[in-house]
């Protein structure tokens, strides 16, 4: 079954670890991802910051454009990647192993990709 896994953190938590710290835990997702590649597929990126975003939304008449993310979510997604596993659960496995769940405000949320 294929999942999307989106990597979130939370902004104003950033300066909660130490620069090393946050070093340290980026360097092991390179090896996190070289250890789960059988079950990455070719979709997955890591995003711009969330300055950079555009959100088109509806807004009355026609849809509006405007600079930023226009999210509720004090979250912001940093990246995804879309993984090819048996089940929940082993969804569920590789994303408790992700490294920079170590630091604060960062989550990983797991969806199930729609097939027809």
């Amino acid at each position: 079954m294929k999942y999307v896994i989106m990597f979130t953190t939370t902004p104003e938590l950033d300066a909660a670890a130490s620069p090393e710290h946050v070093e340290q835990a980026y360097r092991r997702t390179f090896d996190w991802f070289g250890m789960h590649s059988e079950v990455m597929t070719e979709s997955g990126a890591q995003l711009q910051p969330v300055t950079t975003a555009t959100t088109v939304r509806y807004g009355g008449e026609e849809p509006v454009v405007a600079d930023g993310p226009f999210s509720e979510a004090r979250e912001v997604i940093g990246g995804f990647q879309v993984i090819d596993v048996p089940d929940l659960d082993a969804a569920i496995a590789i994303v408790k192993t992700w490294p920079l769940l170590e630091l604060p405000g960062v989550a990983v949320e797991i969806r199930p990709i729609v097939v027809y």
